[in-house]
């Protein structure tokens, strides 16, 4: 990609209203661009971020025995009236009509849609269990809508649900999840931690997050080194750190500021019971479904990674999610060949071609975050100059020597 193409160029300041580091950064950055508070257009270089953030939850979600599809977005309010979630949720709700004067509601979950697809579809035993995910728009009427793209209005989400005909295989099967999720969140390098919190308007029964440990998250939550207990504040109102861990009761409990990037939930049947979603069990009764639901934030998951990798000059990208694996950067020396050369041997570039300083050159580099810098020079010669993102120390190498270490 020639950076003189790319759309937007990067900004010399944040925008005013902007608070959160995320929001500093990914606007400067050329990442995103905010519509309205909580409204959020992903650039062409946050498009790239969040396609591999979704490709790395896709392949988890995947091995675990999960069917991508595609939800509608729009839903009839008859179907929300089933599970009552109508009048319950509705502060959360951006409900509309129809000229007709239909009421409709834009997602902001779907647990209903699936469970229409369930009672549809499912007859017996046999038919389960079954585990289905898909990436959508969620529209959810944040009071708060701020800190960046952290909460939104409107947002991106992975959610995936499991049908099951026990309590036993929903709760095996929800440790899987737990599991695969664990698999994403250390994948991405992120320092979290497993908390149980309340289920909001999904479910009765308490839930589990999963919480990024950062200074610029707007959760609190408890946590034990020594073993795997954790709470989030509204399940653990009385608590206070430094009293020891009610689980091993061997070392004191830690509080930290989080960011939540998913959520699991274990919804039981009680979905299936009010929207009649039977089987027939091996005996010939009818049993209701036991239900799950599992949530990621891919967008959610980009801001988060940037409140937690970035210095005072910009992004740090962890190398898996990076928009580029390189940003090479021509110095009074035409770069094109190299160009060339490390776009056929399938090396992801972002081409500084532009006749500007060296300065604001290194200075976007620096911003947008990409974890290598290699530099074409006029005083290097014919080698190329190694900076990563990460290091202050540059190499002079060869460009063989650089595939090597690319590929």
């Amino acid at each position: 990609m020639l950076q003189s193409k790319l759309f937007p160029k990067t900004r010399k300041e944040a925008p005013r209203e902007a608070e959160s580091v995320n929001h500093k950064l990914l606007v400067r950055a050329g990442f995103i661009d905010q519509l309205m508070s909580g409204s959020w257009t992903l650039l062409p270089l946050g498009w790239r971020v969040v396609t591999k953030i979704n490709n790395i939850i896709r392949k988890e979600m995947d091995a675990i025995g999960g069917q991508e599809m595609l939800m509608p977005l729009l839903h009839p309010k008859t179907i929300w009236n089933e599970t009552g979630r109508w009048e319950t949720a509705s502060e959360i709700m951006y409900k509309l009509k129809s000229q007709e004067g239909k009421e409709y509601v834009l997602s902001f979950t779907h647990e209903e849609i699936v469970m229409d697809l369930l009672r549809k579809n499912i007859k017996s035993y046999q038919d389960l269990p079954i585990s289905v995910y898909h990436f959508s728009t969620k529209f959810r009427n944040e009071l708060r809508a701020r800190s960046g793209i952290l909460r939104g209005r409107e947002f991106m989400m992975k959610d995936l649900y499991s049908a099951h005909e026990s309590e036993k295989d929903l709760m095996r099967y929800y440790e899987v999840v737990k599991s695969a999720y664990t698999n994403i969140f250390t994948g991405l390098g992120f320092d979290f931690r497993i908390t149980e919190a309340s289920g909001g308007v999904f479910t009765d029964k308490h839930t589990h997050e999963f919480q990024v440990l950062s200074s610029g998250g707007e959760d609190t939550i408890f946590y034990c080194d020594d073993c795997s207990w954790g709470a989030n504040l509204e399940v653990f109102e009385n608590g206070k750190a430094d009293n020891l861990c009610p689980r091993c009761k061997k070392e004191k409990i830690k509080s930290s500021k989080a960011i939540e990037v998913g959520n699991i939930f274990p919804l039981g049947t009680m979905y299936a019971e009010k929207m009649r979603v039977f089987f027939t069990d091996k005996e010939g009764s009818k049993k209701p479904v036991w239900f799950g639901s599992y949530g990621i934030g891919p967008t959610r998951v980009m801001g988060a990674l940037v409140e937690v990798n970035h210095d005072k000059v910009g992004i740090i990208w962890p190398p898996q999610v990076a928009p580029f694996q390189v940003h090479l950067i021509e110095l009074e020396k035409n770069a094109q060949s190299v160009y060339e050369k490390l776009t056929k041997a399938k090396v992801e570039v972002l081409y500084d071609d532009r006749r500007i300083s060296a300065g604001e050159k290194f200075a976007d580099a620096d911003l947008i975050g990409i974890p290598v810098r290699l530099t074409v020079s006029k005083k290097i010669g014919d080698k190329i100059e190694w900076k990563e993102r990460t290091k202050r120390n540059a190499a002079l190498l060869t460009f063989d020597k650089v595939i090597s270490k690319l590929l």
